[in-house]
């Protein structure tokens, strides 16, 4: 079993937030047979004006939640760092809080490798460890936050630039994101593997002629991020030529959530609100529709979309975000301007015009096994591969 390694991450499921994705977890969870590895997780809250000040002139910014026996026997541990919001003093304060991991690292285990799962973030904590550990890291890019993070600070343009260029390996979600990390950073001459999320589980339905509408798919508190304001427009567009095409809104939410969505909806029709839909249901739910449309504002990856096409449904998808860059070939996978509600039209008059050919492709797709990369074994073979990759470099930031 290779390692040590230590992964730093802000997205993980632990004692503070136990909400959080669980793709960071899934990964980890998927080559745990392979590696020996502990898990870091964190959490930034606002310490207030003395806080910060305390922070920036000594005092450690790490908060230690309670030990769980559990966690700790996952190899798990939560920690929160005290930060200020909105970026202020960001690269100071990931330096202090690297500082800090540095001394309980130094009581031990020693990793033989650090991965910082988000460039902008946990990057420059990696970075900054593994030069004082004398060790190599590996990053993974997240293309939302990593991508708005290196367009609101082009003052840490260099200092990003050295995380990336330096770390033994770089994983990204999709090819949009490292194409856009590399516009501004520079081209990679390391190794920079594609990593999509990990599904809960393998499971591939062929497709079905005849849907009984469109579908879109999330938590109704994200109603804003999806961009479900602008679909509903598009919607009611597409009607004007196919008025017996409904959307069907699937996801939970509270009370509150519920009513900003019904706000959304209006007095208009030929769009159901269908609540959430157990895990179990995913698949058959969307198997019976037309095609998935989710022309999301921000997504680094989305699920969803692969979850979707596994159940034999076409996809619309934001250009430029999500899983751009893995189907520029394939018709069923289909991309739209996110900020024009008549983009988003088109694609929606695209599932309903041509959903026979589209599934047709689609089926072809499942058959021919290029379906394959998205599978769990797969993608535990990548991360797997890369980890092995990032230990056996010696470079890292200076």
């Amino acid at each position: 079993m290779q390692g040590p390694i230590l992964h730093l991450s802000a997205d993980f499921p632990d004692l503070i937030d136990a909400t959080k994705t669980r793709a960071i977890q899934t990964l980890v969870e998927l080559v745990q047979d392979r590696f020996d590895q502990q898990v870091i997780s964190l959490n930034r809250i606002a310490p207030g004006p003395m806080g910060t000040l305390a922070a920036l002139l000594g005092r450690s910014p790490l908060v230690e939640a309670k030990p769980n026996s559990a966690e700790a026997k996952g190899g798990l541990t939560t920690l929160a760092y005290r930060a200020p919001g909105r970026g202020l003093w960001h690269h100071t304060m990931l330096r202090r809080v690297a500082d800090a991991l540095h001394e309980r690292i130094l009581r031990g285990p020693r990793p033989a490798l650090i991965v910082g799962h988000k460039l902008t973030v946990e990057g420059l904590l990696a970075a900054r460890l593994a030069e004082r550990l004398g060790i190599p890291y590996a990053l993974t890019i997240q293309g939302d936050t990593d991508t708005k993070i290196l367009a609101a600070r082009p003052d840490l343009r260099s200092a990003f630039a050295r995380v990336f260029h330096g770390a033994g390996v770089v994983f990204s979600l999709a090819p949009w994101s490292l194409r856009a990390v590399e516009a501004r950073l520079g081209a990679r001459t390391g190794a920079s593997l594609m990593l999509p999320c990990p599904l809960a589980a393998d499971r591939r339905i062929a497709p079905r002629m005849g849907g009984d509408g469109i579908v879109t798919a999330f938590h109704l508190r994200n109603a804003r991020r999806k961009n479900l304001a602008r679909l509903i427009e598009a919607h009611q567009a597409l009607r004007a030529d196919h008025r017996d095409v409904e959307l069907h809104i699937l996801g939970g939410g509270n009370d509150r959530d519920r009513a900003r969505v019904d706000h959304l909806v209006g007095a208009r029709h030929g769009i159901a609100l269908r609540g959430p839909v157990a895990n179990a249901a995913i698949a058959q739910s969307f198997n019976a529709a037309i095609g998935l449309a989710l022309p999301s504002l921000r997504e680094s990856f989305g699920m969803v979309f692969i979850e979707a096409m596994m159940a034999g449904l076409p996809v619309v998808y934001p250009q430029g975000r999500a899983i751009d860059g893995y189907f520029d070939d394939q018709s069923f996978a289909i991309p739209v301007d996110p900020q024009s509600s008549a983009s988003i039209a088109e694609g929606l008059a695209r599932l309903v015009r041509d959903e026979a050919a589209l599934k047709t492709a689609l089926a072809r797709w499942q058959e021919a096994g290029e379906a394959a990369r998205f599978t769990r074994a797969a993608i535990a073979d990548t991360f797997a591969k890369g980890l092995s990759l990032a230990l056996a470099s010696n470079g890292h930031a200076v």
